[in-house]
């Protein structure tokens, strides 16, 4: 199993490069997703990067010194998520992973129990897509077995991965979780400022 996080959007929305966004103790949004998954047991983890490629290596070193992550940069990731994931997969093909854990940079807060509920759920099931639920509410990080891989590299470009998870939509696994981070996603100054806000209000 390989992890994947894409973060190579430009955040618009956000003004600034979100993969470099602190959290409520200084971390920045892709060394917390990395550090929560080798935390969860995961070994291969790649970060997809497009312009903020130097500063992401930059603050992966001094954010998560000493993990082994690949960077693989999209050369053109304004033709949307999907071009990402695509670059993503051309880098865990080298790996023979049996699945690949997909990650936004935009949605950090999930907690290393949720990848592992994530990973169980896979190896129990074999199921193609494995993701966080919550009621009606599907969160993240969400896992393709690798059967789906050819899949995601035959969608189109405009409507990028969720037809295909809408395909595969019966043998979707859910897995309930209690995890408030897992349906948290940043798009906006204001909502990092009320990510941060609920770590504060919530911390032990």
């Amino acid at each position: 199993m390989a992890v994947v996080i894409l973060a190579a959007g430009h955040s618009t929305r956000m003004g600034s490069p979100k993969a470099l966004l602190p959290d409520r103790e200084g971390c920045s949004f892709v060394a917390r997703i990395v550090r929560t998954c080798v935390e969860a047991g995961c070994a291969s983890i790649t970060v997809v990067t497009g312009t903020a490629h130097d500063s992401i290596r930059a603050v992966l070193a001094s954010d998560a010194p000493g993990v082994p992550v690949r960077l693989a940069r999209n050369a053109d990731p304004d033709r949307g998520q999907l071009s990402s994931i695509w670059t993503g997969l051309d880098d865990v093909a080298g790996t023979g992973a049996d699945a690949m854990l997909l990650a936004l940079v935009d949605a950090p807060f999930f907690s290393a129990a949720t990848v592992r509920a994530v990973l169980d759920g896979h190896r129990a099931t074999g199921a193609p897509v494995v993701r966080p639920a919550r009621g009606m509410e599907h969160g993240h990080p969400v896992l393709f077995d690798a059967a789906v891989f050819p899949a995601l590299r035959a969608a189109d470009l405009r409507t990028g991965a969720k037809p295909v998870v809408r395909g595969l939509a019966d043998r979707v696994l859910n897995v309930p979780v209690d995890d408030d981070g897992a349906f948290l996603d940043v798009d906006t100054p204001d909502d990092h400022a009320r990510a941060v806000l609920r770590e504060e209000e919530t911390k032990p």
